[in-house]
């Protein structure tokens, strides 16, 4: 087992006799180094591979006087946090006090006895070993609290993203809706990225948080009859009312969720896409018809994936169209149902989730 390193003094002082008592003082329990101005103290610190764990400085020599030599200390970053104890002869609280104020830890008169001395550096040692101690553990107690917040919130996210993935495996008809929803917008947003557009708003966006949080845009289809959610064909217009109120029930199922939770961005996000995702540009949409730039921008960005996904998706009461045909279908509601400025943005971002899903075997 290893000793202790020892201690590291560095002594400023103009008279070789301080110095001198100084050192023959202390030299038994510290490596101590001395030297007769501040400009020598500062090029000691610069060459020194181990820097000193106190300074014990003089007050009054010639230019630059200890008071100039701790703030020139203070101010480098490299040397602020070394403590530094003053030696002086002069005497009076007006002296102490400025020494005080510019960050000197003690003061020791001079002439100093040996005992008070090595007494007053013991206790100087001895709290900012514990001051370090203490930092040690704030550091390590705010990366226990951040790794179990990061555990909390990965729990919440791992049980509300199951929630999604539970509906649909309920509504078995549109088997892997999610999933293609999510992974299409994102290719949207990072494509509005490449290209500037909403980039007040998307580029400080974590778009794989943005995936799982769109995992929630159907949530409210819990809420609706299995005669319905799984009736293979067409929806009455009566049935359709009922189907058309999960989005407005999503959007109330995730506002009572963030009541109870922590969770920020996840669960604003999931909330936007789930209450809009249905609305359309120009009005005719619901929950609540919005129209034009009142719908919310995730709610726009969802209604493009959640189109293209049911147009290139086969049903009981349709066959899957050609990705070709779809865009061309949903150009076409350019300014109708979607934003007119994201449609070209859309398109391209489409067909790269195209080319991904043919490379597996996706038709479409």
């Amino acid at each position: 087992m290893s000793s202790p390193r020892r201690k590291i003094l560095a002594i400023v002082d103009d008279s070789p006799v301080i110095l001198k008592a100084a050192r023959d003082i202390l030299k038994d329990a510290y490596d101590v180094f001395t030297m007769m101005s501040g400009v020598k103290l500062f090029q000691f610190l610069e060459l020194s591979q181990q820097l000193p764990d106190m300074i014990l400085l003089d007050v009054v020599m010639p230019p630059p006087d200890g008071y100039a030599v701790i703030e020139g200390l203070k101010k480098d970053a490299r040397f602020a946090d070394i403590p530094v104890i003053f030696l002086t002869s002069k005497s009076g609280v007006e002296s102490e006090i400025k020494g005080l104020s510019l960050g000197a830890v003690d003061y020791i008169a001079k002439p100093f006895s040996p005992p008070l001395l090595l007494m007053r550096l013991e206790l100087q040692l001895k709290l900012l070993e514990q001051q370090q101690e203490l930092k040690y553990l704030n550091r390590n107690l705010n990366r226990l609290v951040n790794d179990k917040v990061r555990t909390i919130f990965g729990l919440q996210r791992t049980i509300l993203t199951t929630i999604g993935d539970l509906v649909e495996f309920r509504d078995d008809i549109t088997g892997g809706h999610v999933e293609r929803t999510g992974t299409m917008l994102q290719l949207f947003v990072t494509e509005l990225r490449e290209r500037g557009i909403h980039g007040d708003t998307l580029g400080g966006l974590d778009v794989t948080l943005l995936r799982e949080s769109s995992k929630l845009h159907d949530v409210g289809k819990i809420a609706i009859r299995d005669s319905i959610l799984l009736k293979p064909g067409r929806l009455t217009p009566e049935e359709f009312e009922e189907m058309k109120s999960h989005a407005g029930i999503g959007e109330d199922i995730i506002i009572r969720i963030q009541q109870e939770s922590e969770e920020s961005d996840f669960l604003n996000h999931a909330k936007i896409m789930a209450g809009a995702h249905h609305e359309r540009w120009d009005g005719a949409g619901y929950p609540r018809q919005l129209s034009g730039g009142d719908i919310p921008l995730l709610g726009r960005l969802m209604a493009f994936a959640d189109v293209y996904d049911a147009l290139i998706s086969k049903r009981p009461y349709k066959e899957a169209l050609p990705h070709e045909q779809v865009l061309d279908i949903m150009n076409k509601e350019s300014g109708r149902q979607f934003d007119p400025s994201l449609m070209d943005a859309f398109i391209a971002s489409a067909d790269r989730f195209h080319q991904q899903f043919s490379k597996v075997g996706r038709t479409g």
